[in-house]
């Protein structure tokens, strides 16, 4: 790989191997805002304001928060190649206790790590130490549990095909002396860079992926940083923002403008590329809330047609929240009497809210078909990078 070095540069190692070592951001010389560059922030910015208005006006706005994460951990982990779906996660949730599949484990990991990150920064500035608890619930069991979770690696690593050795890799990120050096350079660029914030937030993903700290989770870590950043920004009050279902779409792409940028130097064309997806991924996701405001005022009308009183209500909320249920997880929250389960169910059943789903007669299932139709469709909103 050769490097113009304004990223960074080629290192020959003692061992042989040549790591990159990348160079401090903010990058010199400075990004050139260009007519694309400033037209897409222009755009990418509006449309990110707009989801956090629509995300804040949503009523009971915690209620919908679950099912966006869901969303997000699942597809940043398929981008990693776990095979579950959104049904699996949510009927996990019906008994988180129950052994849960290595592919549903992964996803129930991002979600908890996430949660664990947003909350954290109420007491922690975004820092190194942050990343390290996010990695460290993020890899908590399952596939990489065995790879240090919660600490940066001490040894070297590499990318490339499955047992490649390290002179086949298609690219080798910094030597450990190196890689501390550069995670204390990027966390307080982080904290003291003026530009955009999602300028900010572009370059310091890119950057950490080309660090790559960890022996595994490295993308999913990455991606939880532009959450993480954009929260503590104050640019986004909730995690809504799904980029993942725009770099699974578009992850060839994504992975030429990071070779890129560590080759060439080529920080804006990467900075298009990342902005164009936060434009796309934000349009998507507004258009998923605005949804389910229209879902949740039509159902509440249709089920207080059906006779629906206070304890109606309070189980529709909750379906917001946890929309595959079960007699004993309704028992369980709402603490109430078999019996009276049984009456809730059949009137939101009869109410066209939510599908029986296993045909039985005792343990039965049901299933708030439309409410997940919103985020399992949101997925075939993107058509593409949105242009300025």
């Amino acid at each position: 790989m050769k490097s113009n070095q304004r990223a960074g540069h080629l290192v020959t190692q003692l061992a042989g191997y040549k790591a990159f070592e990348p160079a401090a951001l903010p990058p010199d010389p400075p990004i050139a805002y260009d007519i694309e560059l400033v037209s897409v922030l222009s755009v990418a910015s509006a449309a990110l304001g707009r989801l956090d208005g629509l995300a804040n006006t949503l009523p009971d706005a915690g209620l919908f928060l679950a099912m966006y994460v869901r969303q997000e951990a699942l597809l940043s982990s398929r981008i990693e190649g776990t095979e579950c779906t959104l049904d699996d996660i949510i009927a996990h949730d019906l008994s988180p206790e129950a052994p849960a599949s290595l592919d549903v484990g992964e996803v129930v990991n991002y979600v908890a790590a996430l949660d664990h990150g947003i909350s954290r920064l109420s007491d922690l500035p975004l820092s190194n130490r942050l990343l390290r608890e996010v990695h460290g619930v993020l890899l908590r069991f399952g596939r990489g549990s065995d790879k240090t979770p919660g600490e940066f690696r001490r040894t070297q690593n590499w990318i490339g095909p499955l047992g490649c050795a390290i002179a086949d890799a298609s690219f080798v990120p910094p030597p450990v002396h190196v890689m501390r050096d550069a995670l204390g350079d990027l966390e307080k660029f982080i904290h003291a860079s003026d530009l955009p914030v999602l300028v900010v937030a572009g370059l310091a993903h890119a950057q950490f992926e080309t660090i790559h700290p960890f022996l595994d989770g490295n993308g999913r870590s990455g991606r939880l940083l532009i959450s993480l950043l954009l929260h503590d920004r104050g640019a986004l009050s909730r995690p809504v923002l799904y980029l993942s279902t725009y770099l699974k779409q578009h992850q060839t792409e994504y992975f030429r403008h990071l070779t890129a940028i560590r080759s060439e130097g080529d920080w804006e064309g990467w900075l298009k590329f990342f902005l164009r997806g936060v434009a796309d991924s934000a349009a998507n996701a507004s258009t998923t809330a605005e949804r389910i405001r229209s879902l949740r005022e039509r159902d509440r009308e249709r089920l207080m047609a059906a006779g629906g009183q206070t304890r109606d209500m309070i189980l529709l909320d909750k379906l917001y929240r946890q929309p595959i249920i079960n007699g004993a997880w309704v028992e369980r929250e709402l603490g109430i009497a078999k019996s009276t389960v049984s009456k809730l169910l059949v009137r939101l059943e009869d109410a066209g809210i939510v599908r029986e789903t296993t045909g039985f007669k005792r343990n039965r299932v049901f299933r708030y078909d439309e409410y997940i139709d919103v985020f399992e469709n949101s997925n075939d909103n993107s058509s593409g990078p949105a242009r300025a």
